[in-house]
């Protein structure tokens, strides 16, 4: 039977004024930003804008409240169904009528008007499942660092469905995200060494089998080498960051926008943001989403129950670091990943899983009468 946590109050306001005011700086610069391409496209200026306030943002609120309201552990017999049923998913993709490709890449599924990306839905159900099996692990009173090689055993299938796409930021995200959920587990350092150094032979054998990720490393190192070819996206992030000063030029007023910077209403909206408010608006948005981190770790750490904790653990670490991930990429200080940045990107199915994250987040904070 459903259970909704009725007997619980004050959520963490801290966390949900941060994730407000990120997905409200997301729709305003979205409302800027996609003019021109929506226009170009569509011959209607806000069909962009339209799309991820409809088909993102609304579901994703829904789906959030509901998340925040029903009883966390309601959850936990349903989410090797839910992980399954994403599995299931993933594997649509590589379908010749259902599934899309885009750049080489297979990661959407169309389902008559309505299309979504199933690997952005993993990075949730993905958190949830691991967070249960280490939970039960640590309940019944089991050595975790015993999990070891079952936890890779999970890490390795998740890659072949990543790899296949191929999604390498997501792939990255997720093993990110799954580390973190274990060592706050375990403190084993035998075990962390190990990791990282399998995680390195994995990077340099992703590399290996795909020259354009080579090709794509070599030019970060020289942006210079390839000016209009794979250094442009960077160059012209770069120079989008660069002429918005320390106030920027104004909302609404980018010029990178029309056609200059590519993905500027997706992985390259950070550059754009930054054209627009200048150095003071990328700072304030930095500091969003450490203050976003700060209150999710303290949820993590306030909570007393092993699936909570695991669970904010891991949303944290996912939504963190895949912002930092794509700042830093396009500030020039990461090689580019094309994932987008969280809330503020266009993308219906990150915003509603990033929704559904925060809803769950704040169930998690909510304390006891």
């Amino acid at each position: 039977m459903l259970k909704f946590s009725a007997k619980k109050i004050n959520p963490d306001y801290t966390l949900l004024g941060s994730a407000i005011a990120l997905v409200f700086l997301g729709i305003i610069v979205l409302a800027g930003v996609s003019t021109f391409v929506s226009q170009k496209l569509f011959g209607n200026t806000y069909h962009f804008l339209a799309h991820q306030l409809l088909l993102g943002l609304l579901p994703g609120l829904i789906l959030g409240f509901l998340a925040f309201k029903i009883d966390l552990n309601y959850y936990r017999k349903y989410i090797p169904l839910l992980l399954l049923a994403n599995l299931f998913l993933m594997l649509l993709v590589f379908l010749p009528i259902i599934g899309s490709s885009l750049g080489g890449a297979s990661r959407w599924v169309h389902l008559g008007f309505i299309s979504f990306q199933p690997s952005e839905f993993l990075k949730l159900t993905f958190i949830l499942y691991l967070s249960s099996w280490l939970a039960a692990m640590m309940e019944g009173r089991r050595s975790v660092s015993s999990a070891f090689l079952p936890f890779i055993f999970i890490i390795i299938i998740i890659s072949l469905f990543l790899v296949l796409q191929p999604d390498i930021g997501t792939l990255g995200i997720i093993v990110f995200s799954a580390v973190a959920m274990y060592f706050s587990a375990s403190t084993s350092l035998w075990q962390t060494v190990l990791m990282i150094l399998a995680g390195l032979g994995c990077l340099i054998a992703l590399i290996k089998i795909a020259p354009y990720r080579c090709d794509r490393l070599l030019v970060f190192l020289k942006p210079e080498t390839d000016p209009m070819g794979l250094g442009y996206h960077t160059k012209q992030a770069l120079i989008a960051i660069g002429s918005g000063g320390i106030f920027g030029v104004g909302l609404g007023m980018s010029t990178q926008k029309y056609g200059l910077l590519p993905e500027s209403i997706s992985d390259s909206t950070f550059a754009v943001f930054a054209e627009e408010t200048g150095f003071l608006g990328s700072i304030l948005l930095i500091i969003l989403f450490l203050l976003f981190l700060w209150r999710c770790f303290n949820v993590a750490k306030e909570n007393k129950d092993k699936f909570s904790q695991l669970v904010a653990m891991g949303i944290s670490s996912w939504i963190v670091f895949q912002g930092f991930i794509n700042i830093g990429s396009m500030i020039g200080v990461l090689p580019l990943t094309g994932v987008p940045l969280p809330f503020i990107s266009y993308g219906c199915s990150h915003l509603i899983t990033e929704l559904v994250a925060v809803g769950l987040l704040l169930n998690i904070s909510k304390k006891p009468l």
